[in-house]
């Protein structure tokens, strides 16, 4: 008799993840496809959904392979949220997606703050109208794509593209629709109110189901093009945020994530939709029932990181090909032989602008402090404190409106790294517990499959026996003293800068007129 498994799909900003994994928690296989960001203009981010779709083909494909003889008793799903997948009337994907870390809606944004009102969009929505929600984004395509938003049918996020793609349904689940500001969070459905309020036709949103519900089954040419059989349930899934949340066992009020994927994410579940009144922080519905979380997010995290060795680590990914080691492996050795500081020297991640705490789209990267001393070791260094640092704003502003923590865990690729553990451990002054962190939210996406087929329920000890316990990182007693006092510099850093980087913005978008 074959083994039963569940397939996880997390469709991500740098590629698409499935996961296998048996019944009783234990992984069969993993693959990754990756696929590139389009920047056609700055401050633009696209990606095409056709290439998620293929991705997600090959990937189970390779998965499968992998796990020789399985069956599949279902899918689940998640991904990068707030991305807008705009469909016509005959199903087709109209523009290329406008994904989350794409600005280009500002004006839109500002739009919703004077025409809507910024304290009614977070009375409606719990969150503030800022250019990364899906809303943005289908207003900037009616003021400036009017011929393809008069097109517009049907608004999906990306993972509920792959699952029309797989089932031919159109649906959402609750906690992505809660980064579109359009859902009523605290009901767990859509906002009549907002919608109206914006414009937005509220026949354009398919249903929202919670995320663990079976919305549709693998149709038959899906089945066909993957190797599988015909009527696999599917489930609405989870966006990316509250699946790593739910692979990480984060269920419970008092318990945080901390994620460092391409975007950075603090994460406290809540068991009552608790709002920042100053709009610092999101506010979503979580993907468990009757439960919600608030989240404070660092645009580039691991991004930083990964911009960094895209533009100046050549010579580390050159020896890592030729030595078949990993560049990401190579640069913390060099950070691991710069003292805590970097001799002076600080990051500002803004490389995408900023979210939490600041709201500012304008805000740009920045080291400060450079010296003739500096080497690549120091750059690093100072990535991975300011990301660090720019995630204990988060926090902060989390214990301001009275989330406490129980226990910190941490996932996502930035999470493998042990160096990088320490400094933010040691930033935040509490241990960090990593929690499969090379698995993410695909691991989250596979716990709600298990769910929708009664394989596991909502409760945390049901989740938490597919999980163990991870290794914990303890902060270092000797980092943290001075970490406490390197961080009001840091904070300084953005004040300080915030009119230059403003200026220098519109100075750029005058040259690019």
């Amino acid at each position: 008799m074959n083994r039963q498994v569940v397939l996880g799909i997390d469709v991500g900003t740098s590629g698409t993840k499935v996961i296998a994994v048996a019944l009783d928690g234990s992984i069969v296989s993993v693959a990754t496809v990756s696929y590139e960001m389009l920047t056609p203009k700055p401050g633009y981010a696209e990606q095409n959904p056709e290439d998620w779709w293929n991705a997600t083909v090959t990937a189970i494909q390779t998965v499968l392979a992998k796990a020789g003889d399985v069956s599949v008793a279902c899918i689940g799903l998640s991904g990068q949220m707030h991305g807008l997948v705009p469909l016509d009337k005959d199903g087709r994907v109209i523009r290329p997606s406008i994904i989350w870390c794409d600005l280009r809606s500002d004006a839109e944004a500002l739009e919703l703050e004077r025409t809507v009102g910024r304290d009614t969009v977070i009375q409606l929505t719990e969150n503030p109208p800022l250019p990364n929600f899906t809303i943005t984004k289908i207003l900037w395509m009616r003021n400036h794509e009017r011929d393809l938003y008069n097109r517009i049918n049907k608004v999906l996020l990306p993972k509920d593209y792959i699952r029309y793609r797989l089932t031919d349904v159109l649906a959402m689940d609750v906690s992505d629709a809660s980064g579109t500001l359009m859902l009523d969070v605290a009901k767990r459905t859509w906002s009549e109110e907002m919608c109206k309020a914006a414009g937005v036709p509220m026949e354009w949103l398919p249903p929202v189901y919670e995320a663990n519900e079976v919305v549709g089954h693998l149709s038959a040419a899906a089945a066909q093009l993957l190797g599988l059989p015909e009527g696999v349930p599917v489930v609405a899934g989870a966006g990316d945020q509250a699946a790593g949340a739910i692979g990480l066992g984060i269920v419970v009020p008092g318990t945080v994530s901390a994620v460092f994927g391409t975007s950075g994410v603090v994460l406290a579940v809540t068991d009552k939709s608790l709002r920042d009144p100053g709009g610092r922080l999101h506010t979503f519905c979580h993907a468990q029932r009757n439960s919600w979380f608030v989240m404070g997010v660092t645009q580039a995290a691991g991004g930083s990181l990964q911009w960094y060795r895209n533009r100046f680590g050549q010579m580390e990914q050159t020896v890592a090909t030729r030595s078949g080691s990993d560049v990401y492996t190579l640069l913390m050795k060099e950070a691991e032989t710069v003292a805590p500081g970097a001799d002076g020297l600080l990051f500002l991640p803004y490389l995408m602008g900023e979210r939490s705490p600041h709201l500012d789209s304008q805000a740009r990267g920045a080291w400060i402090g450079l010296q003739w001393q500096h080497t690549a070791a120091h750059l690093v260094r100072a990535i991975l404190e300011g990301v660090s640092f720019s995630l204990r704003d988060c926090w902060e502003v989390m214990q301001q409106i009275g989330v406490k923590s129980s226990g910190w865990k941490a996932s996502g690729g930035g999470a493998g790294g042990r160096l990088w553990m320490e400094v933010f451990a040691s930033i935040i002054g509490n241990p960090v517990q990593i929690m499969q962190a090379s698995h993410g939210p695909a691991l989250g996406a596979a716990i709600l499959a298990a769910q929708g087929i009664g394989a596991l329920t909502e409760d945390p000890a049901s989740i938490q026996a597919w999980l163990g316990t991870g290794n914990s990182v303890p902060p270092r007693a000797d980092w943290v003293e001075f970490y406490n006092d390197l961080y009001p510099l840091f904070q300084k850093g953005y004040r300080e800068t915030k009119n230059l980087m403003h200026d220098l913005n519109g100075l750029a978008r005058r040259l690019q007129a």
